[in-house]
Formats: structure tokens, sequence, C-alpha cells
């Protein structure tokens, strides 16, 4: 299984990354760290329903301050390679993964209305980012 597990991110992953343009890979590399970022709303929601100052309380804060350090770090290199605007606009995508993450970890609804929004961000940031590259 390690194997098969390592023949294929050698094979299809690494050579996937490689053959990308640089502006995939920066859209891709920006889209991993808004889900690692995304990820801080499930530990805030679940330290929130912690004893204030309690060992379970300050390890889950402690787990978002450092997915929040690293995001910063991370958020710079992507400035480096995009523009404000275009990252920015993306970043509304948090909206959809704390949707997610509320329906898998705390059996949150899912309503008409959430599902609207969720198409209007996805359109402005389409319009966003492709409005870039017809300018």
């Amino acid at each position: 299984m390690k194997a098969m597990v390592y023949f294929w991110f050698k094979n299809v992953i690494l050579k996937w990354v490689i053959h990308m343009s640089e502006k995939v890979k920066s859209f891709v590399l920006l889209h991993c760290i808004l889900l690692v970022y995304s990820v801080s709303s499930i530990l805030s929601k679940l330290a929130s329903k912690q004893e204030f100052l309690s060992f379970k309380f300050i390890a889950l804060y402690g787990a978002v301050l450092f997915i929040l350090v690293f995001y910063a770090l991370m958020w710079q290199q992507v400035l480096k390679r995009l523009p404000l605007v275009t990252a920015y606009a993306n970043k509304s995508v948090t909206v959809i993964w704390g949707l997610i993450w509320g329906v898998l970890f705390f059996h949150e609804a899912i309503s008409i209305t959430k599902i609207l929004g969720i198409l209007i961000i996805m359109a402005g940031v389409y319009l966003v980012v492709t409005g870039e590259e017809k300018a």
C-alpha cells in the first residue's frame, strides 16, 4: 500500500505540479492556504465550547494562532505572485469552506439562501479573476 501511494504521488501529483503554469501554481497555493485558514474556524468553534482557560481551550486556541501565523506568512508568498485584488477576491471562498465545515463537523443546516449566497460569491470570484485577464 505504501509503495502504491508513493508511486501515485511521484508519477501523478508531482508530474501534474511540474507541468502547471506559474499562475495555476499560484492559485493552487492560494486555495491550499485558504483551506488551511478555514480550519481555524473549526478550532475556534470547538474552543468556544470549552471551559475558559482550560487545557483544551488553550490547546485549541494555540492551534488557531499557529494556523493564523502560517496563513500570514503564506499570504505574503501569494501576494508576490498574484495581484492583491485577485488574491483577496479568492479569499471569499472561505465562506464556502465554512459552510462545508459547519455541515460536516457541527451538523448545521444548509438552506437555499446559503446556497444562493455561495453561488453569488463564486460568480463574483469568477468575474474578478476573468476580468483581470481581459484588462
